[in-house]
């Protein structure tokens, strides 16, 4: 592996464990939280292009935390009270989720507002001793009103991006087993500097073969098919 792919795996498993860090750090602030008076949450941004695997994120930290997740669909909702019924039928050990947050101006419409969103939430979880988290994903972050940006609403932004070299080889040993070194695997990263594609396009092409090499030469294959037509364009 080379100095510059080393150096890409080591910033993806310190993102991997900077999220664990954090999730840890806020179960265990409940008095910290009580103590200057705020409410027992934290707020996560997701943002990167479609199928980058932002919704798997989410269910691993449902899982790490043993949290229920519950969808929240903007769109379903006439108001604010509507809303605020919604956040009361929720656990007290959750992560909300808002998919597509840049598309919420297509909400304004309706007899409910982004600042009653935000304001509903603060004074809910400031009571009750709610520890909850909520997650907002988008595929265009610059669309995104500024008032969801701030830190204390969102206090960690996540990016995620296409499919790059060395998150391949954490990805063939998850759906593979792949440990180490492969033949093959030289070829793949150099294709998927050429071509983007994201996460679950290429898990989705290591899940239609179970052996191992059949499922590389095939990923290789289209791969290449990729590269050549974004050359013909």
């Amino acid at each position: 592996m080379q100095p510059s792919q080393q150096k890409q795996l080591h910033k993806i498993v310190e993102q991997k464990h900077a999220i664990v860090d954090d999730l840890d750090r806020f179960l265990r602030r409940k008095k910290m939280y009580k103590k200057v008076g705020k409410p027992w949450k934290r707020g996560y941004l997701l943002y990167g292009p479609k199928g980058t695997g932002k919704s798997s994120l989410v269910v691993a930290m449902a899982n790490y935390l043993k949290f229920d997740v519950y969808d929240l669909e903007l769109g379903s909702l006439c108001s604010n009270s509507d809303l605020m019924c919604a956040l009361r039928d929720m656990s007290n050990h959750s992560i909300v989720v808002i998919e597509d947050i840049d598309c919420y101006k297509e909400v304004n419409t309706k007899r409910f507002t982004l600042s009653g969103l935000l304001n509903i939430m603060d004074d809910l979880w400031s009571s009750g001793g709610y520890k909850q988290i909520i997650i907002f994903t988008s595929n265009h972050r610059e669309r995104i009103d500024p008032a969801l940006l701030c830190l204390g609403r969102k206090d960690m932004h996540i990016h995620l991006s296409f499919l790059k070299g060395n998150a391949f080889r954490i990805l063939a040993s998850n759906y593979l087993g792949i440990e180490g070194h492969h033949p093959l695997f030289e070829q793949i990263e150099g294709l998927l500097e050429k071509v983007e594609v994201t996460p679950a396009v290429v898990a989705e092409q290591l899940m239609r073969n179970e052996d191992p090499d059949v499922a590389l030469e095939a990923l290789v294959k289209f791969l290449k098919e990729m590269d050549k037509e974004k050359a013909c364009i």
